[in-house]
């Protein structure tokens, strides 16, 4: 294929429901070696135990993903309450288990107002931050003790859907650098039981939204198809 007729070099945005266990570099680099351009990104890291919508930018339109990363993100997923985590998700063991049976479905509900609106929160250490060029997660891995400072973020919903101890369902609405980790695990911690993130499926980017998205395998028919209509 002549590279300057290519439509992924000339710029694409694309939606791609991401896989669990996928990393987001991991999806970056499968759309790559598709679309035969070097310029490829995405707009919003998820983390391998994340679902979702994934927004990669090829080509010039490349340009665009910090405009796509500060829009607003929604979510879905589950909260288990009566434990925490290292890594306040289950890419570490459970740990520290507390008796929730004195919890109702009116206190769980009404502990979401304590992180609606705008709050401060601590990023987890187990995270893709830079400190002094280092990723915090690698000095984490390391034993190295992180100091992490509180963040301004805006949680503008935080809706518990459904309950099912020691599972709760829940929807968040939020502005860019929200870290749903650290909201579950802080909402264990304002319950007074412990809690993780045990799923996660990013729902919507701004207008972007992962009904719309491709998965990775029609991803791969649809770049196809695009590359031989150019040949």
């Amino acid at each position: 294929m002549d590279l300057f007729n290519n439509p992924f070099a000339e710029g694409r945005v694309l939606l791609i429901d991401k896989p669990l266990e996928w990393t987001s570099f991991d999806a970056v680099r499968k759309i790559r070696n598709l679309v035969k351009t070097k310029k490829v990104g995405h707009a919003g890291t998820l983390d391998p135990l994340a679902t979702g919508l994934l927004i990669i930018c090829t080509g010039k339109l490349t340009k665009k993903i910090n405009e796509y990363m500060a829009r607003e993100k929604e979510y879905t997923g589950t909260i288990t309450l009566g434990a925490v985590t290292p890594t306040f998700d289950l890419e570490s063991e459970p740990q520290l288990q507390k008796d929730i049976s004195e919890l109702n479905d009116e206190s769980i509900s009404k502990a979401t107002a304590l992180f609606t609106g705008p709050i401060l929160q601590v990023p987890p250490i187990h995270s893709a931050i830079k400190i002094n060029g280092k990723r915090v997660y690698e000095l984490a891995r390391k034993g190295i003790e992180v100091q992490m400072e509180p963040r301004a973020v805006t949680i503008s919903v935080f809706e518990i859907t459904s309950i099912k101890m020691p599972l709760v369902h829940f929807r968040v609405v939020c502005s860019t650098g929200t870290y749903i980790r650290s909201l579950a695990n802080d909402f264990g911690a304002a319950l007074g039981c412990g809690g993780y993130l045990s799923s996660l499926r990013r729902t919507r980017i701004g207008e972007f939204r992962v009904e719309d998205a491709y998965t990775m395998e029609s991803a791969e028919e649809m770049i196809a198809d695009a590359l031989r209509t150019d040949d």
